[in-house]
């Protein structure tokens, strides 16, 4: 079915569900009311009593079969096809809005009704509503969706809606029943860790590593806490077996010691080698320090930076760097690939390090093959969909290090569940040590007190931090820009820095504020992962313009080693709902709830941390029970 296919592609749909997803936005009931409603569509048989023209507009006065009332129609846009249609005497079916004026009845422009007795679906979609019909009607069939999984309440959920016999059916109070509210969740869930699972393709590893990490973890100066020693027994599982690189993401709340996590898997991968990529200098330079500050001296690190090596990283066994290592050919064969932060590195720059440390495909005259391919079953199945893949293609098995992605941005559990089709999660979710972090929201009649307190902060050399939203002045934003307020600081307070996106130097100018500043200014460019120990106050200019996940990213800047501190949000609105929530809230995969919650999304990881998937029913902070059972019957 050619035409299908151009179809299928224009509603950008790739599976059967995709398709019996597409629900009605509305229906047209031509089903005849058995009671006059007032306020609501109406379905009448009526006979034409009077017909007459007022101001270039058609007055036709019906008498209604039903009740023998009179009721009166305007027509506004009148052609000679409305006078032949409602000839004095003329019986029609006609539907419309009915109203009441002092006692009359009234139908404003009704619809004459040809076919009665029949509810046809309206879909709002890219494609005709001649086409939709057609593709629902080829391929919404009961057979068609057991064979995808669905059990009989949900295949009855789905025909109901697209093919329902009465209104009664599917609605309750003018909106979709709740109960098909709950399966249309599912079915979403059900079809989305389908096509998540089909995208997963597991190669075999380079080695079994089987390193011992304990002697390391024995001689820290601290106890790792209970969900850092599982995440690392997870590792361990996975590193053990050479049937299968691992891939796995862990994902760490602000402060939650995934470097710990990271040094545990350097070990346990010796004697092979190990590399890590960050995402900036800053980070790959603190990783090195905390390296070769816990590691021990027999283990060999380097750091590759543009133009700032340390180390000779082709006789190391950990290399940390920065995305200049995908520029040097001369990298030796790693057996452990990690990456910190990954979300902000591309797709390609990830496959681009891995390539370059992995071993070639044999050739092809080896028996050793994988299937390649997305889940695209249904339609490759219903008709021979563009985007469906050829199962019976066949590639060389490659050899891959074992992967490891490290990220700080919490995610609902909700969400980890379903990414964990694509590759195994893990979630820390608790800190080493408690950080003591006050959140108040403050404006302009508080900037008083806190001068007050930045000063008593910078007396006992502790050093402040104070996020403005935009470098420079603009009309578009309430607030002073970084460029306007520093004149203001750098009067009033010494070692002030400044940094920001475009500054070149930010990384050189975040390290020395590091070691000698009071007081830095600064964008959002020191959201992740810098550790600044001697911070202890933050204020976050016009916080109500950042996401709370944002927020959260940077109030964990403050308090990372244990020292009382404050978090300031400067706002010009009073009473902020989503403010106040945040400001009771200290658990980052709490807020990651809330900020799906107020941003009202449905984002989803799709393969990376932030693609944005939409669920029209799921809310991924709120159904995680669904989630579970739709995971258990894909696993099964």
């Amino acid at each position: 079915m050619k035409e299908a296919k151009q179809l299928f592609k224009k509603l950008k749909i790739h599976t059967l569900l995709d398709l019996a997803l597409i629900i009605p936005s509305s229906y047209n009931d031509t089903t005849l009311s058995t009671r006059l409603e007032l306020g609501k569509v109406n379905t009448v048989e009526a006979k034409v009593v009077d017909s007459s023209i007022y101001a270039g507009k058609l007055r036709v006065t019906f008498n209604l079969t039903l009740s023998g009332r009179r009721l009166s129609s305007t027509f506004f846009r009148v052609t000679p096809y409305h006078h032949k249609l409602f000839e004095v005497g003329s019986s029609h079916v006609i539907q419309g809005k009915l109203e009441e004026y002092k006692g009359y009845l009234q139908m404003s422009q009704p619809k004459s009704i040809k076919q009665i007795g029949k509810i046809t679906p309206k879909y709002k979609t890219v494609l005709k509503e001649s086409e939709i019909a057609s593709l629902i009607e080829v391929y919404v069939s009961e057979q068609n969706l057991f064979n995808e999984g669905l059990d009989s309440r949900e295949v009855a959920t789905l025909m109901h809606m697209h093919f329902p016999k009465s209104m009664e059916e599917i609605y309750a109070n003018g909106t979709f029943k709740l109960e098909f509210v709950n399966v249309l969740k599912f079915i979403e869930a059900f079809n989305h860790l389908k096509k998540l699972r089909g995208k997963r393709a597991d190669f075999p590893a380079l080695h079994a590593l089987s390193g011992d990490s304990k002697p390391f973890i024995d001689n820290l100066p601290f106890m790792l806490t209970k969900e850092q020693n599982e995440v690392i027994g997870d590792i361990k599982q996975d590193l053990s077996t050479d049937l299968k690189a691992a891939k796995r993401m862990v994902v760490g709340d602000v402060g939650s010691g995934k470097t710990m996590v990271i040094l545990a898997s350097v070990m346990m991968a010796l004697p092979h080698k190990s590399i890590l990529m960050a995402p900036t200098s800053l980070l790959a330079l603190q990783l090195y320090e905390e390296a070769c500050k816990h590691l021990p001296k027999e283990v060999k690190v380097a750091l590759v930076m543009q133009g700032k090596n340390r180390g000779d990283y082709t006789e190391a066994d950990f290399i940390i760097g920065t995305h200049a290592l995908i520029f040097k050919k001369d990298l030796p064969q790693v057996s452990l690939v990690m990456v910190d932060e990954q979300h902000r590195f591309g797709t390609k720059q990830r496959a681009s390090l891995e390539a370059l440390v992995s071993v070639k495909p044999r050739e092809s005259g080896d028996n050793d093959f994988c299937p390649t391919g997305l889940y695209d079953k249904s339609l490759n199945d219903l008709s021979s969909s563009p985007e469906a893949t050829n199962h019976n293609h066949q590639t060389p098995l490659l050899k891959k290090p074992h992967f490891l992605q490290f990220s700080a941005t919490p995610i609902p559990r909700t969400q980890a569940m379903m990414q964990s089709e694509l590759l195994d999660v893990s979630l820390i979710t608790t800190t080493p040590f408690e950080r003591e972090v006050l959140t108040q929201t403050i404006g302009k009649q508080d900037f008083p007190n806190l001068l007050t307190h930045i000063k008593e902060e910078i007396s006992q050399k502790h050093q402040v931090l104070i996020i403005y939203p935009l470098v420079e002045k603009s009309t578009e934003v309430p607030y002073q820009s970084l460029e306007e307020s520093r004149a203001f600081w750098e009067e009033k307070f010494d070692a002030v820095y400044v940094t920001h996106g475009k500054d070149k130097q930010k990384e050189e100018v975040l390290l020395e504020f590091r070691e000698k500043g009071n007081i830095l200014l600064a964008t959002t460019v020191v959201e992740v992962g810098i550790s600044l120990p001697k911070l202890t106050l933050i204020v976050i200019v016009g916080a109500e313009r950042l996401g709370l996940a944002t927020l959260h990213q940077l109030r964990g800047r403050v308090g990372r080693n244990g020292l009382k501190s404050w978090c300031y949000l400067y706002s010009n609105t009073t009473n902020n709902f989503r403010l106040e929530q945040f400001t009771k809230t200290t658990n980052g995969f709490d807020i990651a709830k809330l900020d799906l919650k107020f941003r009202d999304s449905g984002d989803i990881l799709d393969g990376t941390i932030q693609s944005g998937q939409k669920f029209k029913w799921l809310d991924m902070g709120e159904d995680e029970e669904i989630v579970a059972v739709a995971k258990e019957r894909v696993g099964s």
